[in-house]
């Protein structure tokens, strides 16, 4: 048994978080699709599984909708779908729309019933609420007298994934408990696999298909999935599928003239236009590295798909007085010197010097044009 698993496509996400860049990253998560069902062929997977999430929500353009099906129906082989808690089986639900009849590969699975596949037996467990306490997984019967392969689909949170709150809690043994020979999981955006008490890798998150922002880790990816036999250990495999990438750089400014080094480490990147940036920076500000700043924000919009620079853990340099001098003269200057002052070790007890220099960092920001 060989066949790809995905999760998590999200499509129809709104991506405002990255700005006028948002709609490419909406249609390269379509043109990721394409990608996987051209995997299954030059792979020959005997089928796809895709564990939930397919879409944003529930609320996603009759249009979306339509061009995710026209894309599988090119699919050479069968796709099974359950749905997620963003795209929960309920009244008025995107798996109501009739482009689904029209594609005769796809069928999404709506009860928690055993469905034939290639050469054995799948156990999905679709999401009929958004948010629930509940193992999905609960219903599957351990019964491992059953022949042929034994495959779990299911949506919801691993014990141990750090989340705020556990939707659709599934136990870290899930597989060997139900006696599945694998548990293909949809919901966490970054690929992990679990090993079982043998060591071998029966449970796993795919992860999202394409990267949907910053901090994941291991996304982008589908999973290949090979089992010989019952009871044998599968191999999984990733494979890339992101065609954009999603990169954070965090740097800290110790002394003067660091700057310049981040900004020719910026210019280095290859293929910028299909990188999203974020450039987080910690330490001292010193008055003369704006230009420097100013510089790496104009390179930031100019040359990435994304650019974002983040200057919130910024510090006003001690003993720096000299970009008060430059403040626009008036109330301006007088609320930098002030602010200044606050900042400084004779400051009143009730004052947070942090909040100060956050608030001193922001006036110049402001006066020198610098965006946030």
């Amino acid at each position: 048994m060989k066949f790809i698993h995905t999760a998590d496509w999200q499509i129809g996400m709104k991506a405002v978080h990255v700005g006028q860049a948002a709609e490419t990253v909406r249609e390269e998560r379509l043109k990721a699709i394409e990608r996987i069902v051209k995997i299954s062929k030059d792979k020959k997977a005997e089928f796809i599984l895709v564990a939930g999430d397919t879409f944003e929500d529930n609320a996603v353009s009759s249009l979306l909708v339509q061009r995710v099906a026209d894309i599988l129906a090119k699919a050479d082989v069968p796709i099974f779908m359950i749905p997620g808690n963003h795209d929960p089986l309920v009244p008025g639900s995107v798996w109501e729309h009739p482009a689904w009849e029209k594609c005769k590969n796809v069928r999404i699975l709506r009860e928690e019933s055993p469905v034939e596949i290639p050469g054995g037996i799948l156990y999905p467990c679709p999401v009929k609420e958004k948010y629930s306490r509940k193992d999905p997984t609960a219903w599957i019967p351990p019964d491992k007298e059953i022949e042929g392969i034994r495959i779990g689909m299911a949506h919801g949170t691993v014990e141990g994934v750090q989340q705020e709150e556990m939707d659709y809690p599934i136990p870290r043994d899930a597989a060997t408990r139900a006696g599945l020979d694998y548990l293909a999981l949809g919901h966490w955006h970054s690929m992990t696999l679990y090993e079982d008490g043998d060591g071998a890798n029966r449970m796993a998150y795919s992860g999202t298909h394409e990267t949907t922002r910053f901090g994941e880790r291991d996304s982008g990816n589908i999973l290949i999935v090979e089992i010989s036999e019952k009871g044998a250990a599968p191999r999984i495999t990733s494979i890339h599928t992101s065609d954009l990438f999603w990169r954070t750089v965090e740097y800290e400014i110790k002394e003067p003239g660091y700057l310049p080094e981040l900004r020719e480490r910026i210019e280095d990147f290859d293929y910028s236009e299909r990188i999203l940036l974020n450039v987080k920076l910690s330490g001292l500000l010193y008055a003369g590295e704006v230009e420097e700043i100013k510089r790496i924000e104009d390179i930031l919009a100019s040359r990435f798909l994304f650019g974002k620079l983040d200057l919130s853990s910024l510090m006003p340099a001690p003993q720096d007085d000299s970009w008060i001098n430059t403040l626009p003269a008036g109330i301006i200057r007088e609320t930098g010197s002030r602010l200044k002052g606050l900042c400084d070790a004779h400051k009143p007890a009730q004052v947070s010097p942090e909040v100060a220099a956050r608030a001193l960092i922001e006036l110049y920001m402001l006066a020198s044009g610098i965006s946030r």
